[in-house]
């Protein structure tokens, strides 16, 4: 009996503690998961009437376009509707894309919610996502043989989701960072990176910088492969000037020799040529009171060719203009950052080019998507209690207000002895409490006494 009692305790003992707090807590971070990722998607119609949405909720089920097969995406009616006993893999959200749900691509199943689909959506994008792979790895995730703890991030251009340890570059300890783009796509559009030194919060540090810290130190700083990362000062602007022994690193800077001579010579217009001979001839004319007339020369050049990048619209041009790095890593970048792209005629005919045009879209975000999605929720959230206190005449409401403040007494005043005597509330403790509340309600109830009069 006393080794069953110890075997029993010991058991206990094991068994993780969760107190009511942390149950809440879970389970109001769940919900406000869900009301973020689903709140903005229609759970009873399919999207499909809407065209080519603009970012939803989409799934790929399994059981109908197996790997093998053409892939496809269902909206989150559908998913419910139609293939509610099927597997799925979840996508997140998706942009720009139409509901393929009982056309050709499911071979036998009709669409419950809009059978009329045409046969096939040809501006939808697919990637390995549809078959529930990810990253460059194409695995799974949950991955069952991955025993490395490592959370997936999901990139703002190609929207494939990515293990942080394969993206090149350790994403920021903090999290304080809005989106990221991947190798792949910073290399296909690759304009990014001459805003990635001015606008995103971080740069990455030569290797030569890391090979001078000790083993220690770049372990601690997670060496692993990944560069390490740094705050852009807002006196560097964006600027890496000691570009000596960067190794992988790419630096980009104006051709036609030296930096200096080539800074006043790139790109330049023929009235800004003009402007340099004026300005030179000014610094002829006058004597030289100083022996930083030449770094004046060179300052008051730059200032003219940035204000006359500036006119000309494209803030693109005037970052190319600096010197920046390139490397075969992915980028993080902070709220906001959209706003910053050039939207000049030029660069918007770019962006389209290279099919990315709702970058300069900041409702694109899946952020906003989120948010839309936890207003909505909130607008239509009703609460039960006051749901059913409204369907009640008035002698209804005051007993099932009378009964809710005495199970919240009662309920109280039970959990304080656990309190007092700091001990663990179980499962069979708050059962018996709910069963001693029954009893006494139908003890009161029984006890009651009616006279007409």
């Amino acid at each position: 009996m006393a080794g069953a009692e110890g075997s029993a305790g010991r058991q206990s003992e094991l068994e993780p503690v969760v107190s009511l707090v942390d149950v809440l807590e879970e389970d109001e971070e769940l919900e406000n998961e869900a009301c973020a990722v689903l709140g903005g998607s229609d759970s009873e119609k399919c999207s499909y009437s809407q065209g080519s949405v603009k970012r939803q909720a989409l799934y790929a089920c399994s059981t109908c376009t197996p790997e093998g097969e053409e892939p496809a995406g269902i909206c989150l009616a559908c998913s419910y509707e139609c293939h509610g006993s099927h597997k799925l893999f979840e996508l997140y959200t998706k942009r720009n894309f139409r509901c393929d749900c009982g056309n050709s691509k499911f071979k036998n199943l009709g669409c419950k919610l809009f059978p009329d689909k045409a046969k096939i959506n040809s501006g939808n994008k697919y990637n390995d996502n549809f078959f529930g792979l990810y990253c460059i790895c194409k695995r799974p995730y949950p991955d069952p043989d991955d025993e490395i703890p490592d959370e997936m991030i999901q990139c703002a251009v190609c929207e494939d989701w990515f293990h942080g340890r394969h993206l090149g570059a350790i994403p920021p300890e903090s999290g304080d960072f809005q989106e990221m783009v991947c190798q792949a796509c910073m290399k296909r559009c690759s304009f990014l990176w001459a805003y990635a030194a001015q606008l995103a919060d971080f740069i990455y540090l030569p290797e030569r910088e890391q090979e001078s810290k000790s083993s220690g130190e770049r372990q601690a700083e997670g060496e692993g492969g990944a560069a390490l990362v740094t705050k852009v000062s807002a006196e560097d602007d964006g600027l890496v000037l000691n570009v000596d022994g960067i190794g992988d690193l790419e630096v980009i800077k104006p051709e036609n020799g030296d930096h200096q001579d080539s800074t006043l010579k790139e790109d330049v217009p023929e009235r800004g040529k003009d402007a340099v001979k004026e300005v030179k001839a000014e610094q002829t004319n006058e004597p030289c009171t100083s022996s930083s007339s030449e770094p004046d020369l060179q300052t008051a050049f730059k200032n003219q060719h940035l204000n006359m990048e500036s006119q000309a619209g494209c803030r693109l041009q005037e970052l190319n203009a600096k010197q920046f790095l390139k490397k075969d890593t992915a980028t993080y970048w902070p709220v906001n950052w959209r706003s910053k792209l050039c939207t000049c005629k030029d660069c918007m005919k770019m962006y389209g080019e290279l099919d990315v045009l709702f970058l300069t879209d900041e409702y694109d975000t899946v952020l906003a998507y989120e948010n839309k999605g936890k207003v909505d929720q909130a607008a239509d959230r009703r609460d039960p209690l006051m749901d059913t206190l409204n369907s009640m005449d008035r002698v209804q409401q005051v007993e099932l207000i009378c009964e809710y403040n005495d199970l919240k007494t009662e309920l109280k005043d039970y959990l304080k002895r656990f309190a007092d005597e700091g001990t663990v509330v179980k499962r069979e403790d708050i059962q018996q409490f709910f069963e001693e509340f029954q009893s006494k309600k139908r003890r009161r109830v029984d006890g009651l006494q009616y006279y007409c009069s």
